[in-house]
């Protein structure tokens, strides 16, 4: 069944009485409505077009927060082989908001680490909405570790609100462990590649990306914050979210412009959520793509990378 947002009402009643044709016929094949049917097809598809021709960045917001979108487990399961997960930060417990391990990429061996959101319900509350708590960062930073002995390349996929703010949490180190994920991103003397799939929140995605590239999905968002959290905190009400989503220039397509992001990988029309194996190949593809620009260069030259390119931020696309 397929989940629309808000500002796809429109098409889901076009679609709706579209399939609402088809299923009177499979009940009386005597029925002829297939003309009329692939008539609203065409409108639905032009509407399609139409709405996400130019999406605003509040929009961008809600596509990149569809529950249907592929998570960061489909893209394991169908972009890496011999994936062996490793649970557990060796200190407290293991953060299910929080998967990684070692597998192969096209037969590249890499280490592999993400927030996963889950899929329902149940998912869902067992990964925590992918909000990570300071022992999935830990586990990010033993994953990370390894691969930086083994001479491993990382892959992070990024997705989550932002790290969980629990009580819990913060009793547990949750800033230190964001801060030692992140200076661990930026001390590794391997190639690293980040890809934002969904949502980038604030220091929960900026431990994980802050690496020599980094990649976004045409509409996912990558943010300091929430435009909800924004909104509360400049005028006090939550409902200004798409006045805050503007300001905040949190879409893929400003991020390119300020040196923040380095690759788009464009979205079939409709969105991810749409069309999940092609979007998951394209992200394979820029994934490779992306490690072999950082092949020959060594620990040192790695590091510097990393380290120029975050200097640079901010230093251009301010004005437009």
């Amino acid at each position: 069944m397929t989940n629309y947002l808000e500002f796809e009402k429109p098409l889901a009643e076009i679609e709706g009485k579209a399939e609402e044709l088809r299923a009177m016929a499979r009940a009386n094949p005597e029925m002829k409505v297939e003309d009329e049917a692939r008539g609203l097809d065409a409108k639905a598809a032009a509407l399609l077009a139409d709405l996400y021709g130019d999406l605003s960045a509040w929009r961008k917001c809600q596509v990149a927060r569809h529950p249907d979108r592929p998570h960061c487990k489909d893209y394991i399961e169908a972009l890496f082989s011999e994936y062996t997960p490793l649970a557990g930060d060796r200190n407290f417990a293991d953060d299910h908001a929080v998967m990684g391990g070692m597998a192969r990429l096209e037969g590249r061996p890499v280490v592999v680490i993400g927030h996963e959101k889950g899929h329902d319900t149940k998912t869902r509350i067992e990964r925590n909405f992918g909000m990570a708590r300071p022992e999935g960062y830990r586990k990010a930073i033993r994953l990370m570790d390894l691969a930086d002995r083994f001479n491993l390349p990382v892959v992070t996929l990024v997705d989550t609100p932002g790290a969980y703010p629990g009580k819990g949490a913060e009793e547990r180190g949750q800033s230190e462990a964001i801060a030692r994920s992140t200076e661990k991103c930026l001390s590794l003397g391997v190639p690293m590649v980040s890809v934002v799939i969904g949502e980038g929140g604030s220091g929960g995605a900026v431990a994980f990306a802050s690496s020599n590239r980094l990649a976004m999905l045409e509409h996912s968002i990558y943010s300091v914050i929430s435009p909800e959290g924004c909104a509360s905190i400049l005028w006090k009400d939550a409902e200004k979210m798409r006045e805050a989503a503007e300001a905040l220039r949190l879409t893929a397509q400003d991020l390119k412009q300020l040196g923040i992001c380095d690759h788009i990988i464009r979205e079939p029309l409709g969105g991810a959520q749409r069309h999940r194996a092609e979007v998951i190949k394209s992200v394979g593809n820029a994934v490779q793509s992306l490690l072999k620009d950082l092949e020959g260069k060594g620990r040192k030259q790695l590091r510097a990378d990393r380290r120029e390119k975050f200097l640079k931020m901010g230093s251009k696309g301010l004005a437009a």
